[in-house]
């Protein structure tokens, strides 16, 4: 890819001639837009962008701005010289002969046969569309000239701008979008900041209040959901008796301006009910599982006394951060290199329909020596595509697999080593007989470097299977993508049974290999051995995996949306201006939801970045508590490891010795 591969092709738009247009040291260096000669040959921008329409394509320096015809303009270029010198310019280079007779020039299509008011957009000229009292113009125009003696409407540019008012539209919110986050990138790199600070704050706080603050958590997202059904309700209960607010979703169809639905009863009342569906779901699982959450809050107390004697470990998920983005930057460049690895195709572009030589690929070297164009008057060697027929350009795709597994491979190497680094941080503190006086000196990078240095290989096999089992669901959903529009009751079923299966069974990879890297940083085993010896302990003690450590994960959860939910709540109140301290700071925008949705988003990613230490810490201290109680009974001669307060937890029955 890296020898084939020109990103070019993506960044420039190419003409007839195999050329980019806008690119630096060439003639087409000030030409950044490619203008099709005849758009009514296109059949839809899809077929534009693609660089496949069956017309001349030229770039130029701007698009037209007005209706003109060759017809006129040569019949009017000695008097009106300035109209030449305009037109000229969408001719091929080097055309100034206005005395060629008309059909000559539009066989040999040295210039376009009429120009249209266009507007550039992904580097290519559009026709300027616009929607004057429902009916559809080009610059006010409802007709227009085609330079082959018709007036034509306007409606017949639409095949060939099929769907462009969708997509100017989409640019539109685009631009708004884009505009809203110039202006608010800074409130957001502030509120991502306040994220990451009471994140920090809460696991600091945590070694010291864990159960008060995890209550906190559990209440405090009650409250914000119970304040967002109350708001749901109040916006439903203000817009009543106001005109047009009464209307369904379905009546107003799709908008742009998203605002709109925020004016209809019935999107507050679709909130409302979704928040309260979510609350009693919380509240009901508060209820049967307070017993269980008890004895998880004492665990995680344990856990922030670990975090609290090894502080260095809430800051390497910036490493994993950093190894993951180099894997994504990797892939990407790649991937775009392999897509743009191919060569230069030409076909024959033929006036004739009957020319049996059109589409047929061709030379532009030789394509003059040849006979087709005695066969085929006006028929050209234009550019068509990139592809190509050699054996490395037929299993291009196979190799964007190839590329894709590698980067799933990586990416789960880089999590698999964070994971393994943080249990054996952990694993140190647990298994020390004194705490903290044998802790080692620097846990976590100790740790780090076994991992390196002893462990590999078993990581490097572990995400091997997960990679592996995530490619399948990649190819999975690409053919049923694919095949979507053909596929039949059975094959759909056939289908979703499958992803259904291998989705699960990532899933219960994940879990295996997490607790597999947490044994592997233990003992020091191989990956096979660790995976099956963590399963069985696992096994051993499913009653406690459930009351413990998904608990945990839960408590966790709700410390994650508390910390979202509560920057958005004052993310939501600033970019509204309804702070008065701060009404005159905030930003005018176009959509609030926008940096409120960004902040939302990246405060939960900031929150799991953190808790997700925390959760390692737990699923650590958990294995490695299952497996104190099942190699020592608390006798002289085979002490406990494990700290007084989790001796509290299972009560002295279970603790006690065993008798022979």
């Amino acid at each position: 890819a890296w020898v084939h591969g020109d990103p070019r092709k993506v960044i420039y738009p190419t003409d007839s001639y195999g050329q980019f247009c806008g690119q630096k040291d060439t003639l087409n260096e000030n030409k950044t837009i490619l203008f099709y000669f005849n758009i009514l040959k296109c059949a839809s921008p899809i077929v534009l962008i693609n660089l496949q329409c069956p017309t001349t394509q030229l770039c130029v320096s701007k698009c037209p701005d007005r209706f003109a015809t060759y017809i006129d303009v040569q019949a009017s270029y000695r008097y009106k010289p300035d109209q030449w010198n305009y037109f000229k310019q969408f001719c091929k280079p080097g055309f100034n002969n206005p005395r060629k007779s008309v059909a000559q020039v539009l066989r040999d299509e040295d210039c376009p046969s009429m120009i249209i008011p266009s507007r550039p957009f992904l580097k290519r000229c559009f026709p300027d569309f616009s929607t004057k009292n429902g009916v559809l113009t080009v610059a006010n125009q409802t007709t227009f000239k085609d330079g082959r003696g018709k007036t034509r409407n306007v409606t017949d540019l639409r095949e060939a701008a099929n769907g462009i008012n969708n997509v100017l539209d989409a640019r539109s919110v685009g631009m708004k979008i884009f505009e809203d986050y110039a202006i608010s990138w800074y409130w957001i790199l502030i509120g991502l900041f306040i994220a990451m600070i009471v994140s920090l704050l809460f696991l600091v706080l945590l070694r010291f209040t864990a159960g008060v603050l995890f209550w906190i958590f559990i209440f405090g997202v009650i409250g914000i959901i119970g304040y967002g059904i109350w708001h749901c309700y109040w916006e439903y209960d203000h817009l009543k008796g106001i005109p047009g607010s009464d209307l369904t979703v379905y009546d107003i169809g799709f908008q742009t301006d998203f605002r709109v639905y925020l004016q209809l009863r019935q999107t507050w009342l679709a909130f409302m009910i979704i928040l309260c569906g979510v609350e009693v779901i919380i509240i009901l699982m508060l209820i049967f599982l307070r017993n269980r959450i008890r004895i998880a809050i004492a665990l995680l107390k344990e856990g922030s006394r670990a975090i609290g004697y090894i502080m260095s470990t809430l800051f390497y998920p910036i490493v994993t951060f950093v190894l993951i983005a180099i894997c994504i930057s990797y892939w990407a460049v790649t991937a775009v290199f392999l897509a743009t690895s191919g060569e230069p195709v030409y076909k024959v572009m033929a006036n004739q329909t009957l020319c049996k030589y059109a589409n047929l690929t061709c030379d532009p070297e030789t394509f003059n020596t040849t006979n087709v164009t005695k066969l085929c008057p006006g028929a050209q060697c234009t550019f068509a595509f990139y592809g190509g027929e050699s054996l490395y350009h037929k299993y291009i795709f196979i190799f964007q697999l190839a590329n894709a597994f590698v980067f799933l491979w990586l990416v789960n190497f880089a999590i698999a080593l964070g994971q393994c680094t943080l249990a054996g941080a952990f694993a140190s503190y647990y298994w020390a007989s004194r705490k903290p006086a044998d802790i080692p000196l620097w846990p976590l990078f100790s740790s780090f470097g076994r991992a390196i240095r002893y462990h590999t290989g078993s990581l490097a096999f572990g995400a091997l299977i997960l990679a592996i089992v995530q490619l399948i669901r990649v190819i999975l959903e690409y053919l049923d993508h694919k095949l979507k529009g053909t596929q039949n009751s059975f094959t759909r079923f056939l289908l979703c049974c499958l992803k259904c299966c291998f989705w699960c069974l990532e899933r219960f990879l994940k879990f295996i290999n997490r607790n597999a890297y947490i044994m592997i940083a233990i003992y020091g085993k191989n990956f096979c051995t660790s995976a099956k010896e963590a399963f069985f302990l696992l096994m051993r003690n499913v009653v406690r995996v459930a009351v413990l450590d998904k608990v945990t994960d839960f408590l966790l959860f709700l410390g994650k949306i508390l910390v979202a939910g509560g920057v958005g709540v004052l993310a939501f109140f600033f970019f509204t201006q309804r702070i008065p301290v701060f009404a005159q700071e905030a930003p005018t925008l176009n959509y609030y939801w926008v940096p409120l949705l960004t902040v939302i988003i990246g405060s939960y990613l900031v929150a799991h970045g953190f808790f997700s230490v925390y959760a390692m810490c737990v699923d650590t201290l958990f294995l490695c508590f299952c497996e104190d109680l099942e190699r020592n009974d608390g006798s002289t001669a085979k002490p406990y490891f494990m700290s007084a307060s989790l001796h509290r937890i299972l009560g002295k029955k279970e603790l006690s010795p065993k008798k022979a």
